[in-house]
This record gives C-alpha cells, structure tokens and sequence, in this order.
C-alpha cells in the first residue's frame, strides 16, 4: 500500500518534534509526548490528521482557516479534536498546527511535573509574592 504523500508529512512533521513517538490507538496511527497523544492519523482516509486542541485554539483554526480545519464529529470535537485537511493544508500550516497540539501537551505535562513548594517557600517575603504573575 503506498501512503499518500500528505499522510506521511503528517507523520514526518509530528516526529520531527522533540520526544515525539508514533504508536496506535484504536487501530490507528497517534502521535505522542510521554505516552500522551497530541495528534493522530484517525482520519487519514479521509485525508485527515487530527489534532488535540483547546476549543479556543480550534475556534481560532477554524475561523482563520474554514477549507484546512474542522471540528471532529460530536464529542470529540466539541472536547477540542480538530480535523486537518491535509491535501488542503501546505507544510508550514501542517508543522504549525502540529506545534501547537504539542506544546499544549508539554506545557500541560510541565505544570504537573514541577516541585510542590516547600513551607519554606510558602512563607517566603509578601514582596515577591506581589510581583510573582499567575501561573499560565
């Protein structure tokens, strides 16, 4: 079976990103940070990646570009699954949106593996409290 040349962009651009592993969920092709999926081939006979968005992030996808993303059907999509329609999409819109699934999983895996703060640090000065920002 040859792949379509899209598909295996998809897949070439995902692994492209640092510690990222394909493996298979469902029968089908994923993408994954630390054993967590960020992108998947789910849709691939469709000529379709997906990504794990934020429903902010997919609004903004879909709104910027309604021919290239759309919402997977039902929940998944209203949870933030987002088609990308590959033959649509050029290799810069690809590698893009692979980034940003990516890096919502890295940042996501970030907060849960920084140190809880000591009671040192609990009682540290209210000054640095006052000009410490909100974590994002």
């Amino acid at each position: 079976m040859t792949r379509a040349p899209h598909i295996a962009l998809f897949r070439r651009l995902a692994l492209q990103l640092p510690n990222a592993a394909e493996s298979s969920h469902m029968n089908h092709p994923d993408f994954r940070l630390n054993n967590r999926i960020f992108a998947t081939l789910s849709g691939q006979e469709k000529g379709c990646g997906v990504l794990k968005l934020t429903l902010e992030q997919q609004q903004a996808f879909l709104t910027d570009q309604p021919n290239i993303f759309s919402p997977v059907q039902g929940g998944w999509g209203r949870m933030g699954m987002t088609y990308i329609h590959l033959k649509q999409a050029d290799e810069s819109i690809i590698s893009g949106a692979l980034k940003v699934a990516y890096e919502n999983l890295n940042a996501s895996q970030s907060k849960k593996k920084s140190p809880k703060k000591s009671t040192k640090s609990a009682k540290s000065s209210s000054r640095a409290k006052a000009t410490r920002g909100p974590l994002q």
